[in-house]
């Protein structure tokens, strides 16, 4: 069975800290404000400070600033209103997203569930005499600190910057680690898959040879009969959000969607038609790679989908064969005015038509000072979209048009080699059977959490 390695473990964290994992829950702070006082007689006077404070001023209740309201109490632990600003300014901060106010207070809702299910899981992992040590968070932090690009000390640092901490973060991070280290002791032990069953899929594989298969991320909101318009303008309004391109689509299935799948980005994997819902199957076969759609209707809500990708089952795909490039790129200097930058894009692109094989790309580079970059091992599927469509037809020695922009540079591709992409071949038994004991642990887990969240006493202040 495959276990958590601590690169992997590293990974996935950034992406549920960054991103979040889980909905969340409305809830008000009580207590109307006292009456407003009568300042009117209040007479400022010089003082020291050179704040003219009043002379006569009076203290309005009591404040001690070491007390943090509590926004919920599970099973006697508190989650602080601090506690939830703290994990929204961070999942903002790392996903260079700007929040409005109606965003934000959404997010907020959804990080105070995330609170209370971390809460749980490390509640019920010590039930379990189940112990994350303090070395162990450590080198987690410093795991997420480098994916972050930074040190743990600057890590730290920027976390206070942007209005969160090191301790939210730790949180977070044990609350992770802690719950995994549950599954593997009291789930994972458990769960056993049948040679049969292996056997029964291998065959299913074989038989959809050549069918059409879409990798799709998915983002569902729920909406009862009363609620269907509301839910349907929500939507509508996310997708707009969405074309922004202000962040990934996994960020807003983590922080919105309500199906299971929002802990992994929305990601459905590789999917067939005939595996969907009518509504989403049909709206699947009509997009493009990268497009998003919606809303659709399905049962019981709406969807948005995003086409990560699609392919053939176990067919050969053009766009995995495996490329040799050069790149040339010019880079404009500061200063560049339009009519210059379109003149020199138009040498460039002249000097391309005359290329003649990979061979005279250095000559052609130094006449037009422009940088040269060799790649020999990328796939057509890692290009972008656009690229990928010119790679396909592209035969070797041969360029693409310019593309860029005068700020990060104008840049074409250069064919100098092809390998062609080979015929799919069907996995192994051994993959097959861990990726069948992993979808049931992970179904396990939900449902574990899920008689946590029934059993919990949870006080909402």
């Amino acid at each position: 069975m495959t276990k958590t390695k601590g690169a992997a473990l590293t990974r996935r964290l950034l992406g549920t800290i960054v991103t979040l994992g889980v909905t969340g829950a409305a809830l008000a702070q009580g207590g109307a404000p006292n009456a407003a006082p009568d300042f009117a007689q209040d007479v400022p006077s010089r003082d020291a400070t050179g704040l003219n404070l009043p002379a006569n001023l009076q203290i309005f209740g009591k404040l001690d600033p070491n007390i943090r309201k509590a926004t919920a109490i599970v099973n006697e632990a508190v989650i602080t209103g601090t506690d939830v600003d703290q994990r929204v300014n961070f999942i903002a901060a790392a996903n260079g997203a700007k929040l409005n106010d109606e965003e934000r207070e959404r997010l907020r809702l959804q990080v105070l569930r995330q609170l209370i299910d971390e809460t749980l899981q490390i509640q019920q992992a010590k039930v379990a005499d189940i112990t994350v040590t303090k070395g162990e968070i450590d080198q987690a932090y410093a795991g997420v600190a480098r994916n972050l690009q930074k040190t743990p000390a600057v890590l730290t640092t920027w976390l206070r910057e942007e209005g969160s901490s090191d301790r939210s973060l730790r949180r977070q991070i044990e609350g992770e680690l802690a719950w995994n280290r549950y599954l593997r002791k009291r789930v994972e032990p458990f769960v056993n898959v049948g040679d049969e069953e292996v056997k029964a899929i291998l065959d299913r594989l074989e038989a959809a040879k050549g069918t059409e298969e879409y990798h799709l991320n998915e983002i569902y909101l729920a909406a009862t009969p009363d609620r269907q318009q509301q839910v349907f303008e929500s939507t509508k309004q996310l997708i707009a959000e969405i074309g922004k391109g202000q962040a990934p689509f996994a960020y807003f299935a983590r922080n919105f969607s309500e199906a299971s799948t929002r802990g992994v980005g929305g990601d459905l994997g590789w999917v067939r038609s005939a595996q969907l819902p009518g509504p989403l199957a049909e709206t699947a076969q009509t997009m493009q790679v990268g497009q998003v759609a919606g809303p659709v209707a399905t049962p019981g809500g709406f969807s948005i989908l995003y086409l990560v990708d699609k392919r053939q089952v176990l067919m050969a795909d053009p766009r995995d064969a495996r490329l040799s490039l050069k790149q040339l790129t010019i880079k404009f200097p500061a200063g560049t005015t339009q009519a210059q930058a379109t003149a020199r894009t138009s040498a460039f692109a002249g000097a391309i038509q005359k290329l003649q094989g990979c061979g005279s790309v250095e000559k052609v580079a130094a006449s037009l000072n422009a940088e040269v970059v060799d790649n020999d091992a990328i796939r057509i599927r890692d290009l972008p979209p656009p690229l990928q469509a010119i790679m396909v037809k592209l035969q070797v020695g041969q360029a693409t048009p310019p593309f860029g922009s005068p700020t990060e540079g104008v840049r074409t591709l250069v064919m100098c080699g092809r390998d062609e992409a080979q015929g799919g071949q069907l996995p192994g038994a051994q993959q097959i059977q861990n990726q069948l004991e992993q979808q049931r642990v992970n179904l396990r887990a939900q449902q574990a959490l899920r008689d946590l969240r029934r059993d919990a006493v949870i006080d909402y202040r």
